[in-house]
Protein backbone atom coordinates (compact mmCIF):
# COMPACT_ATOMS: atom_id res chain seq x y z
CA UNK A 1 0.00 0.00 0.00
CA UNK A 2 2.77 2.44 0.95
CA UNK A 3 4.72 1.56 -2.19
CA UNK A 4 1.65 2.27 -4.35
CA UNK A 5 1.20 5.65 -2.65
CA UNK A 6 4.86 6.55 -3.19
CA UNK A 7 4.74 5.44 -6.82
CA UNK A 8 1.51 7.39 -7.42
CA UNK A 9 2.90 10.53 -5.75
CA UNK A 10 6.19 10.44 -7.61
CA UNK A 11 4.42 9.74 -10.90
CA UNK A 12 2.21 12.79 -10.45
CA UNK A 13 5.21 14.91 -9.48
CA UNK A 14 7.02 13.85 -12.66
CA UNK A 15 3.92 14.63 -14.75
CA UNK A 16 3.62 18.05 -13.09
CA UNK A 17 7.29 18.89 -13.68
CA UNK A 18 6.95 17.71 -17.28
CA UNK A 19 3.99 20.06 -17.68
CA UNK A 20 5.73 23.16 -16.24
CA UNK A 21 9.06 22.48 -18.01
CA UNK A 22 8.18 21.22 -21.51
CA UNK A 23 10.94 20.29 -23.95
CA UNK A 24 11.74 22.65 -26.81
CA UNK A 25 10.28 21.35 -30.04
CA UNK A 26 12.57 20.77 -32.98
CA UNK A 27 11.86 23.12 -35.87
CA UNK A 28 11.53 21.82 -39.41
CA UNK A 29 10.46 23.12 -42.75
CA UNK A 30 6.82 22.47 -43.60
CA UNK A 31 7.90 19.85 -46.16
CA UNK A 32 10.12 18.00 -43.68
CA UNK A 33 7.35 18.05 -41.06
CA UNK A 34 4.90 16.62 -43.60
CA UNK A 35 7.35 13.81 -44.44
CA UNK A 36 7.80 13.01 -40.73
CA UNK A 37 4.05 13.07 -40.15
CA UNK A 38 3.63 10.50 -42.93
CA UNK A 39 6.33 8.26 -41.41
CA UNK A 40 4.85 8.46 -37.91
CA UNK A 41 1.38 7.35 -39.06
CA UNK A 42 2.62 3.80 -38.60
CA UNK A 43 4.14 4.23 -35.14
CA UNK A 44 2.28 3.76 -31.85
CA UNK A 45 3.56 4.15 -28.29
CA UNK A 46 2.03 1.83 -25.70
CA UNK A 47 2.50 3.46 -22.31
CA UNK A 48 1.25 4.12 -18.80
CA UNK A 49 0.55 7.78 -18.06
CA UNK A 50 2.48 7.94 -14.75
CA UNK A 51 5.42 5.72 -15.77
CA UNK A 52 8.64 7.78 -15.55
CA UNK A 53 10.21 5.85 -18.45
CA UNK A 54 7.13 6.58 -20.57
CA UNK A 55 7.36 10.27 -19.63
CA UNK A 56 10.96 10.23 -20.81
CA UNK A 57 9.94 8.76 -24.18
CA UNK A 58 6.99 11.17 -24.54
CA UNK A 59 9.31 14.12 -23.83
CA UNK A 60 11.62 12.95 -26.59
CA UNK A 61 8.67 12.56 -28.96
CA UNK A 62 7.57 16.10 -28.12
CA UNK A 63 11.13 17.42 -28.53
CA UNK A 64 11.35 15.80 -31.96
CA UNK A 65 7.96 17.33 -32.83
CA UNK A 66 6.50 13.96 -33.86
CA UNK A 67 2.87 12.98 -34.29
CA UNK A 68 2.76 9.52 -32.71
CA UNK A 69 -0.36 7.75 -31.42
CA UNK A 70 -0.38 6.93 -27.71
CA UNK A 71 -2.22 3.96 -26.28
CA UNK A 72 -2.61 3.64 -22.51
CA UNK A 73 -2.08 -0.02 -21.71
CA UNK A 74 -2.93 0.45 -18.05
CA UNK A 75 -6.41 1.98 -18.25
CA UNK A 76 -7.57 0.44 -21.52
CA UNK A 77 -7.83 -3.36 -21.53
CA UNK A 78 -8.08 -3.47 -25.34
CA UNK A 79 -4.72 -1.69 -25.62
CA UNK A 80 -3.25 -3.95 -22.93
CA UNK A 81 -4.42 -7.03 -24.87
CA UNK A 82 -2.98 -5.64 -28.14
CA UNK A 83 0.37 -5.14 -26.42
CA UNK A 84 0.40 -8.60 -24.86
CA UNK A 85 -0.71 -10.34 -28.04
CA UNK A 86 1.50 -8.39 -30.43
CA UNK A 87 4.61 -7.74 -28.35
CA UNK A 88 4.40 -10.83 -26.19
CA UNK A 89 4.34 -9.04 -22.84
CA UNK A 90 2.69 -6.14 -21.04
CA UNK A 91 5.72 -3.94 -20.53
CA UNK A 92 5.93 -0.22 -21.20
CA UNK A 93 7.10 1.84 -22.87
CA UNK A 94 6.74 -0.12 -26.08
CA UNK A 95 6.92 1.31 -29.57
CA UNK A 96 4.98 -0.51 -32.28
CA UNK A 97 6.56 0.16 -35.67
CA UNK A 98 4.71 -0.95 -38.78
CA UNK A 99 6.71 -1.08 -42.01
CA UNK A 100 5.25 -2.73 -45.10
CA UNK A 101 4.01 -6.12 -43.87
CA UNK A 102 6.34 -6.24 -40.85
CA UNK A 103 5.61 -5.15 -37.28
CA UNK A 104 8.39 -4.49 -34.79
CA UNK A 105 7.75 -4.15 -31.06
CA UNK A 106 10.52 -2.10 -29.47
CA UNK A 107 10.82 -2.11 -25.67
CA UNK A 108 13.05 -0.13 -23.28
CA UNK A 109 13.02 3.66 -23.17
CA UNK A 110 16.68 4.03 -24.19
CA UNK A 111 16.22 1.85 -27.26
CA UNK A 112 13.03 3.69 -28.24
CA UNK A 113 14.68 7.08 -27.85
CA UNK A 114 17.73 5.94 -29.85
CA UNK A 115 15.46 4.66 -32.62
CA UNK A 116 13.44 7.88 -32.76
CA UNK A 117 16.55 10.06 -32.69
CA UNK A 118 18.13 8.03 -35.50
CA UNK A 119 14.99 8.21 -37.64
CA UNK A 120 13.77 11.75 -36.95
CA UNK A 121 16.37 13.99 -35.30
CA UNK A 122 17.45 16.46 -37.94
CA UNK A 123 18.16 19.33 -35.55
CA UNK A 124 21.41 20.01 -37.34
CA UNK A 125 19.52 20.77 -40.58
CA UNK A 126 17.66 23.89 -39.44
CA UNK A 127 19.16 26.55 -37.22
Amino acid sequence: MLLKLIRFSLGNLIIFLNWIIPPLKQKRTKEDQTINDQKTKFITLYQFHLCPFCVRVRRNIKRLNLTIKYKDAKRNTVHRDELKEGGGKVKVPCLKIETNDEITWLYESKMIINYLNTQFDNSNLIH
